[in-house]
Formats: structure tokens, C-alpha cells, sequence
């Protein structure tokens, strides 16, 4: 087998895109110079890779495994660029990550006080829930990511450094607002709005319930952002369950409030995570001392009186 790192380089374009036309424009090639290096590659390899379905393009399934290989391979080269770099001195970098969409509420503070510490930096971020953050994660396509504990089994080495009550929301005028102590009991029948299936708040508050009565706990709407939730909230569609990092805003304001909730808040912890055996930069290195370190104390948590 004869193949070149620019048949791969095509292949892994035209694969991401599944479009001929977009990859020969992010390579600056024309469309029948893409074709000739995916045709020649295809007859290497003796498979072929694309299936054309009318006007689209989907990988077969050998095209699938090159695709998982090509990535490997580019992040191999990756690394070895980056190792070369460090060993002639260099301490700029470019730094990736990945972002739970609730701890994108506090990551760009992060960002900016490290970025005016290390002028050099470039950062790629990447804002997601946390499905696709492991996926992230296995494919190897990220420096670190900031979520919620990932579960056991994976490669994956992962550091808490905050603390990330999840609280329950009210619209301000719910009649349980003010109240302390308030009894499970009395949420049987309210209405929640929760996020959706793959985010790691939507899990944390279907385990607790799961322990604390399964779905004796109301009916459920979904929304898939907690911008969306807040407002679901304040309009008094429902309860809701979210970190009290996104409620700076609503809490100063008066337009939401937090519940006292027996049970609440449920304490969970925001984390750094990377493959294990990972190797970093100068500049990765840094970005994840500053965090385990620092991030604690640099960022303030959103208070309310009748907070939990």
C-alpha cells in the first residue's frame, strides 16, 4: 500500500465536509484535482470510500475506518510539530477546548485573565453539551475539556477545581418563592423545564429525583439551552433546575429566585479533563496549572437570600 499524507489530507477534507465542492475550497485545489487524489487513493486502497446518493455524499464503510485513521494520524503529526516547536524553545502555542455550555458562562473570565498573562496564545473553543465533549474527548480532537465528572471506564484523566451547586428555579412570583424548607412533597405536579438528553444537568437532576421518588415529580418540557429554560421559567411555565453560574443576571435583577429545597443545592464539581498520556505544551500545561489553581478563587459564585 502506497499512499501519501496529501491523499489524506484530501480525503479527511472531502470526508468532513462529505462535499467535493467545500473541501477543494478549504485546500485551494479545484474540484478534479480532489477527485484524481480521493480516485488514486481509493485504488491504493482497493475500497471505495464515498457513495453518492442524488446530490449527496456519504462514507461507506471502509471510508468510515480511513476517516478514524486520518484523524489519528493528523493528531500523531500534530503532536510531533508541537514537540519539535517545545524543543526549539518556543512558548506560544495554540490551545484547545472543549466547553460544557453551562461552564461557558465562566470559561471566557478564565480565558481573558490567562490570555493577558500569555499575550502569544491562540485558543480554539469549542461550546457543547456532554455528549459531544466525550466524543471530543475520544477522538482526541481537543486539549481539555471543562464539564461535569465524566464517567468511570474511559481514558480519560480529570482534576475538579470548582464547585457547581445546581439549584432549583422559580419564577418570582411562584407561590412557593419565599418559603424555606420546602418539602419534596410539594413539587408532586409542577411542571420542569429541563435540558436536553445529553446534557450533564439534565442527568444530575434525573438521578436525584430517580432517588428521590422517580416520576412521581411532575410533568417535564424540554429546551435545549439554559438561556431558554431561564426565560421558560420567568414566564411561568415551570420549575427549573440549572447551576447557579448562569443565574448572575436573573438573581441581581429580581427575575428569578432560588428555591429552598429540601434536598438542594445539589452539589456537583466543574472539572478539567484530558486524555490520559496526553501530551501538552508549554502553553497547555500553563492553561491547566492556572485552573486547578486559580480559577477557584478568581471567579465568585452568584448569591441569593433564600438560597438553599
Amino acid at each position: 500500500m502506497n499512499i501519501t499524507l496529501r491523499q489524506l489530507q484530501v480525503f479527511e477534507a472531502v470526508a468532513r465536509h462529505l462535499n467535493y465542492t467545500r473541501a477543494a475550497e478549504e485546500l485551494f485545489l479545484s474540484q478534479p484535482a480532489v477527485s484524481m487524489q480521493i480516485k488514486q487513493l481509493e485504488e491504493q486502497l482497493g475500497e471505495p470510500l464515498f457513495e453518492q446518493m442524488g446530490k449527496k455524499v456519504f462514507l461507506t464503510e471502509a471510508g468510515k475506518e480511513v476517516y478514524r485513521y486520518s484523524l489519528a494520524i493528523e493528531n500523531q503529526l500534530a503532536e510531533l510539530q508541537m514537540v519539535l516547536a517545545e524543543m526549539k524553545g518556543m512558548q506560544h502555542g495554540k490551545l484547545s477546548l472543549a466547553v460544557a455550555s453551562t461552564a461557558n458562562y465562566f470559561v471566557p473570565t478564565l480565558l481573558g485573565i490567562f490570555s493577558k498573562r500569555h499575550k502569544g496564545v491562540m485558543v480554539d473553543i469549542d461550546v457543547t453539551n456532554r455528549e459531544n465533549l466525550l466524543k471530543a474527548l475520544a477522538a482526541n480532537t481537543t486539549d481539555f475539556a471543562i464539564m461535569g465528572k465524566p464517567p468511570e471506564g474511559l481514558e480519560l484523566e480529570a482534576h475538579a477545581f470548582m464547585n457547581n451547586p445546581l439549584v432549583m428555579l422559580a419564577a418570582s412570583d411562584h407561590p412557593l418563592a419565599g418559603r424555606t424548607h420546602i418539602p419534596l412533597s410539594e413539587l408532586i405536579g409542577e411542571t420542569f423545564i429541563m435540558r436536553e438528553r445529553g446534557s450533564g444537568t439534565r442527568a444530575a437532576r434525573e438521578r436525584f429525583f430517580s432517588e428521590h421518588g422517580g416520576t412521581a415529580f411532575g410533568k417535564t418540557m424540554e429546551m435545549n439551552s439554559n438561556e431558554a429554560i431561564k426565560q421558560a421559567v420567568q414566564a411561568g411555565l415551570g420549575l427549573g433546575v440549572l447551576s447557579i453560574h448562569t443565574m448572575e443576571l436573573e438573581l441581581m435583577l429580581k427575575r428569578l429566585v432560588v428555591l429552598n429545597v429540601e434536598g438542594f443545592p445539589i452539589m456537583r464539581h466543574w472539572y478539567i479533563v484530558h486524555r490520559q498520556g496526553k501530551r501538552f505544551t508549554t502553553i497547555a500545561l500553563a492553561f491547566k496549572e492556572f485552573v486547578l489553581h486559580e480559577a477557584q478563587s478568581l471567579l465568585r459564585l452568584p448569591t441569593a437570600e433564600n438560597a438553599a
